[in-house]
């Protein structure tokens, strides 16, 4: 049983906006599990091979221009048998590096087009519970947790669940962990139960 999904962003910082939405919208999903979320890394930072490699979900997002290292994070993922889903933000003006990447990606599969962050978010939300009610039976969910999770999807199709695009997102790599299915070993978990009297 698999109680965890490992999420891998590629995204240069000109997207910073729309990683920082995405890493706060998982949180949103109506499920108990954890979350591992993992970022292109900055300047002079390694790739964490392993998070890209083994990723359950890979996003690839494109603005202006393609910037190292993620272009050699999407070759990479292909060389290992791996699907990442590339989305490219429409209405910007493009570097010819960002057009020849363009057309690079679409030997192999098509582009999800996007118009700003709160279009992502809802594509990728879209996009990640698409994924869990798919892999509902290795996530060990109940059917009540699927039927959950395809009304708060039927929602978010139809526009219901609002974001406050205000609020800062992680802006690094990332672990949301799940109350419901995490047990700590060697401390307790903290919150702030108010009791009825």
């Amino acid at each position: 049983m698999a109680d965890q999904i490992l999420l891998y962003i590629s995204a240069a910082p000109d997207l910073e906006s729309e990683r920082d939405i995405l890493t706060r919208a998982v949180a949103e999903i109506p499920t108990d599990l954890a979350w591992r979320i993992t970022l292109s890394p900055r300047r002079n930072e390694a790739i964490q091979i392993e998070a890209l490699l083994h990723a359950d979900v890979h996003l690839l997002l494109l603005g202006e221009d393609i910037r190292a290292p993620v272009g050699h994070e999407w070759i990479m993922a292909r060389r290992a048998g791996k699907h990442p889903q590339p989305f490219l933000k429409d209405e910007i003006q493009r570097t010819s590096a960002g057009q020849n990447f363009i057309r690079f990606v679409e030997t192999s599969t098509s582009w999800e087009h996007f118009r700003d962050p709160l279009d992502l978010r809802q594509k990728v939300l879209l996009l990640l519970s698409s994924y869990i009610i798919q892999q509902a039976i290795s996530f060990a969910l109940s059917q009540n947790e699927v039927d959950r999770l395809q009304s708060w999807r039927r929602e978010l199709e139809d526009g219901a669940t609002p974001v406050n695009a205000a609020v800062g997102g992680a802006g690094e790599s990332s672990l949301i962990l799940s109350r419901e299915r995490f047990v700590p070993s060697g401390g307790v978990l903290l919150q702030n139960d108010e009791k009825e009297e």
